[in-house]
């Protein structure tokens, strides 16, 4: 909990510097995405801002969500025919995705598969990468009893 209030008055901090306002809905999304381990759509964040402030619109979420895209401070995940989703932590990690319940689940693993891999990559193709992700699918456990 420290080290998620640490991160969103980091947050907080670069978005002044930058010159945003930091109204009390903006706020409330960086609460929402930053230091925890939720994958949340737009209309998921809009629902967990709307129950404090009722008048905040779907527009505002969607604005500030770009703007802590633009920043780097969250990443986008997307896919295919389903609303992308924003993980607010910045720390490597790979995603496991059940392909049921959508459920999005952080992983720390001890090989640095992320910071090697990348890299062997760019070394045999020329490209220089700028960002990348690693996503595995599968079947929760959840799931995996209901089956």
């Amino acid at each position: 909990m420290v080290e998620a209030q640490a991160q969103s008055e980091a947050v907080i901090t670069r978005l002044r510097e930058r010159g945003h306002r930091l109204t009390p809905q903006r706020m409330a999304v960086i609460k929402a995405l930053i230091g925890n381990e939720d994958h949340l759509s737009v209309e998921q964040i809009y629902e967990r801002v709307k129950v404090d402030f009722p008048m905040t619109s779907l527009t505002t979420i969607y604005k500030t969500v770009a703007v802590l895209k633009e920043m780097g401070e969250v990443s986008e995940l997307g896919f295919s025919g389903e609303s992308s989703r924003y993980d607010g932590g910045l720390h490597r990690h790979l995603h496991l995705i059940c392909i049921k319940c959508k459920e999005i689940m952080d992983v720390d693993v001890d090989v640095d598969v992320a910071g090697d891999l990348p890299q062997e990559i760019a070394r045999k193709t020329g490209y220089r990468i700028v960002k990348h992700r690693f996503d595995f699918f599968g079947v929760c456990p959840q799931c995996q009893e209901k089956e």
